[in-house]
């Protein structure tokens, strides 16, 4: 019996559900279980800081060269426009280069050498300690970002500055972009020295399954949904070998508006609210999608101010016709619950697009368990949650029913924000979104993640799986593990760990900065 042909994959337009052309077919079993070899085999080519550091400056390089075959392609199939995706593409090639500057640094393998010393009680023996990379790493594509999230984005870019090889698997929404991406990396690997291997590209969601459960994959990278995100975190965490598994899964990023505030600004309150719920169609995973706002007159003019706003936004494509029906089924679901209300209702906006809006609701109606719970849950796209608060225990009554978060948003009066408010207000809403997130943002909105060594994209689950953060020079971290050398012969000891510091590194030495 022959065996069945491999499925092909598709470029589609998202402007019309039409097929533009074939641009793969799935990976099978065979084709994955290769790849991720190739991957193990390429470890010992990215063993040398400067190499990596070349890799990815070429990578960057060769991403600006394509620009605009690589915009032209992204826009075809994700319809975000050309404006988005030249700034992405600019984010893209920074982060890239970024990386190559701590690689070149060294500081990320975090060298501490603490020396012999007889005299303790106990005595302590010579102790040397860096950071190794895990091994090849599984990157899986996000749809909402098909450069700086998916093939040449943040995971790609950290694991390779940790010098472990990558096995992407691509999003189906952006194929043909994948692949352009995918060969402008393996034309940089090839440039710096480096073995194909190095950077595989795979597609399939049963290549994606295949891949998080191969024995030689040491660690793995996410963003998408909840479902997609824990299906491969079990399948990571039921392997033999568990491996670490870090996924970005949903964030409904709630923004606690306090009266104080709604009164100084609620027309820049609302206007703000409303570009930053419909950015990108209301496509970023660090969407506003819950707001506790307050009753009465300030809260009133916030609404009439986001009611404006929105109703002047036109309407746009979300990123697949699949991702535009759970919107509308999401909407109709949510529109239909008791005391709900649409001052502008969110919908189709024509055959392929869809049109911004927002509901409203009691705080008291998601204080407690029940069928308004649905309103806690985050809908992808152009909608937000308005949920009007009578006092300050109806904010801690929501809050403390909410999930965790990428980002939590404060919209403080002056007072409050300058801890001047006498009641504390300001200092204790901090402390509670503390608790619900990774990045707190006070008096701005939270879309927008800057690449910069401070940042921090994570935060409790189900907004990702583990505490590192996905942006930023930390991102590193996560696919490097911590290995110590003790009384081990200095001829034997690796570069980085020896007493004469030949790499130049920055490093610890008995608990202070070497030559400080």
């Amino acid at each position: 019996m022959a065996a069945a042909s491999a499925a092909p994959v598709w470029s589609v337009d998202p402007r019309t559900g039409k097929r533009r052309e074939q641009v793969a077919v799935e990976a099978t079993a065979d084709e994955v279980d290769a790849a991720v070899r190739a991957a193990h085999a390429a470890r010992g080519a990215l063993a040398e800081r400067a190499v990596r550091a070349t890799l990815l400056r070429r990578a960057a390089g060769l991403l600006d060269e394509a620009g605009e075959a690589v915009i032209e392609a992204a826009d075809a199939e994700t319809a975000l426009g050309p404006g988005r995706l030249t700034g992405e593409l600019g984010r893209t090639t920074y982060q890239l280069r970024a990386f190559a500057d701590l690689v070149e640094d060294g500081a990320f393998l975090d060298v501490r050498i603490d020396r012999a010393d007889p005299a303790r009680t106990p005595p302590r023996p010579d102790l040397r300690r860096y950071k190794i990379p895990l091994g090849p790493v599984a990157v899986y594509s996000a749809s909402n970002f098909p450069l700086a999230f998916s093939v040449p984005g943040g995971d790609t870019a950290s694991a390779l500055a940790a010098g472990c090889p990558v096995v992407v698997k691509a999003h189906p929404d952006h194929p043909a972009t994948s692949e352009l991406c995918a060969a402008l990396l393996r034309r940089a690997a090839a440039e710096a020295g480096l073995p194909d291997g190095v950077v595989s590209l795979v597609h399939g969601f049963q290549a994606g399954i295949d891949l998080v459960r191969h024995p030689l994959i040491a660690a793995a990278g996410f963003t998408g949904s909840v479902r997609g995100g824990r299906a491969l975190y079990d399948a990571a965490a039921a392997r033999p070998h568990p491996i670490p598994f870090h996924g970005e899964l949903g964030s409904l990023n709630p923004v606690v508006i306090t009266e104080a505030a709604a009164d100084e600004r609620a027309e820049q309150i609302g206007a703000g609210l409303a570009g930053s719920m419909t950015l990108g169609v209301g496509q970023f995973c660090v969407k506003p999608g819950l707001v506790l706002a307050p009753d009465g007159e300030p809260g009133d003019r916030l609404l009439k101010s986001l009611t404006a706003a929105v109703s002047d936004t036109e309407a746009g494509v979300l990123l697949d016709h699949r991702m535009r029906r759970a919107f509308l089924d999401g909407v109709g679901a949510r529109a239909a619950l008791p005391d709900v209300a649409a001052p502008v209702t969110p919908g189709a906006g024509g055959e392929h697009t869809v049109s911004a809006g927002f509901l409203t609701v009691p705080a008291a109606r998601l204080a407690t368990e029940g069928p308004h719970d649905l309103l806690l849950e985050e809908c992808f796209g152009p909608i937000t949650v308005v949920a009007r608060y009578a006092d300050e225990a109806e904010i801690g009554a929501v809050l403390a029913r909410l999930p965790g978060n990428l980002t939590a948003t404060l919209q403080l009066g002056e007072a409050e924000g300058a801890g001047n408010d006498g009641a504390g207000l300001g200092a204790r809403l901090l402390a509670e979104v503390t608790a619900l997130a990774g990045r707190v943002v006070v008096n701005g909105w939270p879309t927008g993640v800057a690449v910069a060594p401070a940042q921090h994209h994570g935060g409790p689950y189900p907004a990702t799986t583990s505490t590192a953060t996905s942006v930023g020079g930390t991102a590193v971290e996560r696919w490097l593990r911590p290995v110590v050398y003790q009384d081990t012969p200095p001829a034997l000891l690796p570069p980085e760990l020896r007493e004469d510091n030949p790499l130049g590194l920055p490093r610890r030495v008995d608990d202070r900065p070497e030559g400080g």
